[in-house]
């Protein structure tokens, strides 16, 4: 393997992705006999050369993954260098005795650092968070490919296939299909556009009269119910909370203990008696 790590580097996908495509078809695949004694260079004796070389030849194959995702809208380049970082993450924790090829480990951490990107940088509003989420977004999105709106049966055996609710299919399908949009009219908008931006329909009500003084009558009543409740409680209980929430140097329950000459835990005991009293009290 001629090439060197440096040149690897100046070939970064970000600054020449033919050029970089070339270099790295252009390194040898290795056998598996190659493979097996460099991991174990690697996983025994920490050899950093073997790292780099199994990285190496195996930077094609984040190539050929990366080109699987280019329906995202997203940078060919950047997503290469996702699945780089998910390839040398794999290289890492690769263990040669597990008796499979490196390519078939790697992949799992190629995917996972080039779905984080995507969910990260695909649209300003985050549409996938839980798991079950992300694993709709991508498999869903592949589907809407040849797809049109789903039926309801369509959306049941999506739903079923994926192990989540139908609810969520339909929930997805409609992320999917929405866009970002700025909040301002853009500069080149005219007349006739420009009153389309979210600017000029969206009500501001913060500042509504009404809103105020409905927020300024829930505070003063919040206000005046805490302290009828605090009046409640006999005098050690006030004290318990009034030192542990309403002071600005908030005492300990240690701090407590030692006060009144009992347990931490008596304290704590006292502490949520007091404020399920409380509770109660302005509830009622």
């Amino acid at each position: 393997m001629g090439t060197s790590l440096q040149t690897v580097q100046a070939l970064a996908p970000g600054q020449n992705l033919n050029a970089y495509i070339t270099a790295v078809n252009s390194f040898s695949v290795l056998t598996a006999e190659e493979e097996k004694q460099l991991a174990e260079d690697l996983y025994y004796r920490e050899n950093l050369e073997a790292a780099r070389r199994l990285v190496m030849a195996h930077l094609r194959f984040v190539v050929h993954i990366a080109k699987s995702y280019a329906g995202y809208g997203l940078s060919q380049a950047d997503l290469v260098q996702e699945g780089n970082v998910g390839l040398m993450k794999a290289v890492k924790r690769f263990n040669p005795e597990k008796g499979v090829r490196l390519v078939s480990f790697a992949v799992h951490w190629i995917k996972a650092e080039i779905h984080e990107f995507i969910l990260r940088n695909w649209r300003i509003v985050k549409i996938a968070t839980t798991k079950a989420q992300r694993k709709l977004f991508f498999n869903l999105r592949g589907q809407k490919k040849k797809l049109s709106w789903l039926t309801n049966n369509e959306a049941k055996a999506i739903a079923e296939d994926l192990n989540v609710e139908v609810k969520h299919v339909h929930e997805m399908e409609g992320r999917l299909s929405a866009f970002d949009t700025a909040f301002d009219a853009g500069a080149d908008d005219d007349d006739d556009t420009a009153f389309q931006a979210p600017a000029n329909y969206l009500e501001d009500k913060r500042f509504d009269p009404s809103t105020l003084l409905e927020d300024a009558d829930w505070s003063e009543n919040s206000v005046t119910g805490l302290e009828l409740a605090l009046e409640e409680l006999d005098d050690r209980s006030r004290d318990i909370l009034q030192q542990r929430w309403l002071s600005e140097e908030k005492a300990t329950l240690h701090d407590l203990a030692a006060k009144y000459g009992v347990s931490a835990e008596r304290i704590r005991q006292l502490e949520k008696n007091a404020m399920k009293k409380m509770r109660a009290h302005m509830e009622a």
